[in-house]
């Protein structure tokens, strides 16, 4: 053979990329939406039926703060744990035994039984719940670059509010048709539902923070998404303690934010509706429009942060302007408005107010856990997302019994007190939201 017979070596074709990849982040994420929207009706359900509760056991104002309250007794700190293991447990299996212990915890109360097992239950499902956000959150993330991970963020968010907006109306008809504990039998079989679907479709990623560098992504086109084997630890080198990440200024400026959002969430979902009856005077239907018309503001603006925020990132604008400081904005606008509310003239103006102040600050929860994320070497997300977690979630063990003792001590003006302190809470939330968080000066150099 002379060397003009030698066949040339020709380069093979890249392989393209296929969509599989793509539809399973998708699918995830979808799922993900679901899981908090369970997730939130279950939350909701005691706030929604808050009177026929208080009617049917007998219940003051003070008592019925203090079952709602019982619901975070070990929710941060099981939000914590279970965060911190899912540094080392696959997150699909954690999702899906959350899912199972929140239809367990709530059947015996939908069978029957008085104030002892209303706590009970409501201390199980916190137990269950309290990691549900920030596991479900890491899940999602580890499927998309952190370029890309504004979008999927914000839908777990809307997760919540969708719950809410679904719950309302479904579980009132359900009440009022059927009585409150059957509206409890509808969200346990719910959970078990999605925990069936959860099994076969859902799983991990492989995009986690610290882990985007080139010769990692060159293993995600190689390696099974969900593999358990999935490299989880970052970038190469001693792992960086978790003091050294709580102790930055972005976690704690991104923390003090999302308490001051959560407290406000916490007040919606147990004392908003009483709010609207006993102390604006709104009847049952213009109470649901409220309520309605809050939560559409809430998907609407976290919708629209994270486009925002991407949008910026995209143009190479700091973390510290993309999220910091519109996170900061929203919190100060919430806060502006729930500091006139209580001074506003009944009608149009004090609703256009409530809505605004309740509405405009949940999105700062999305942009709380994307900062962290991109704050975090791979090996750390979840625990420094379930630690912040666990800190921020005490605002919902406070909240309902501070309102609850309030309305006791001083019947409708307790609501008027209790939103000034919401706005105080916001306006701490946001300064530190537009001051402290730069993940791009605080990161570890493992984080990437």
């Amino acid at each position: 053979m002379i060397d003009t017979d030698v066949v040339p070596a020709v380069p093979a074709r890249p392989r393209r990329p296929t969509n599989g990849p793509r539809r399973r982040a998708w699918t995830v994420t979808a799922l993900l939406v679901v899981f908090m929207m369970v997730n939130f009706a279950d939350k909701s359900l005691l706030g929604l039926a808050a009177e026929p509760i208080r009617e049917d056991l007998g219940l003051s104002a003070s008592a019925f703060g203090l079952a709602n309250s019982a619901f975070f007794l070990l929710f941060s700190v099981c939000g914590a744990a279970v965060g911190l293991l899912a540094d080392r447990i696959r997150p699909k299996w954690l999702l899906l035994a959350m899912a199972l212990l929140w239809s367990a915890s709530q059947a015996p109360l939908a069978i029957g039984g008085g104030l002892a097992l209303l706590v009970a239950s409501r201390v199980v499902l916190g137990a269950a719940e309290g990691p549900a956000f920030p596991v479900a959150q890491q899940t999602a993330l580890s499927w998309f670059p952190d370029r890309s991970r504004n979008l999927p963020g914000a839908l777990v968010v809307l997760g919540t509010t969708l719950g809410v907006l679904l719950a309302a109306p479904g579980l009132t008809w359900v009440m009022d048709h059927h009585g409150w504990r059957p509206a409890v039998a509808v969200v346990a079989v719910t959970g078990l539902v999605w925990a069936l679907l959860w099994l076969p479709f859902g799983g991990e990623g492989r995009h986690m923070s610290g882990s985007d560098a080139p010769s990692a992504r060159a293993d995600t086109r190689t390696a099974p998404a969900d593999a358990g084997s999935a490299d989880r630890t970052g970038a190469e080198g001693p792992r960086t303690p978790y003091r050294r990440i709580l102790a930055t200024r972005t976690w704690i400026g991104a923390t003090t934010a999302y308490f001051g959002a959560y407290w406000i969430t916490a007040f919606g979902l147990v004392w908003l509706p009483s709010y609207l009856h006993e102390g604006l005077g709104c009847s049952t239907a213009g109470a649901a429009r409220v309520l309605m018309l809050v939560y559409g503001l809430n998907a609407v603006v976290v919708l629209g942060q994270a486009g925002l925020t991407g949008w910026l990132l995209r143009r190479g604008t700091s973390s510290r302007w993309a999220r910091g400081r519109v996170g900061g904005s929203l919190l100060l606008t919430s806060a502006a408005a729930c500091a006139v509310l209580p001074y506003g003239p009944p009608g149009a103006v004090t609703v256009v107010l409530l809505v605004v102040g309740f509405g405009a600050a949940g999105a700062m929860t999305s942009i709380a856990v994307t900062t962290v994320a991109q704050l975090t070497p791979a090996d750390r997300q979840g625990g420094a997302l379930g630690i912040m977690n666990a800190v921020v979630t005490t605002a919902g063990l406070i909240a309902p019994t501070l309102i609850g003792y309030l309305v006791d001590t001083h019947g409708a003006d307790g609501y008027r007190y209790a939103v000034l302190i919401t706005a105080a809470l916001l306006v701490l939330g946001g300064t530190a939201a537009a001051t402290l968080i730069d993940p791009d000066r605080d990161a570890p150099p493992s984080a990437g």
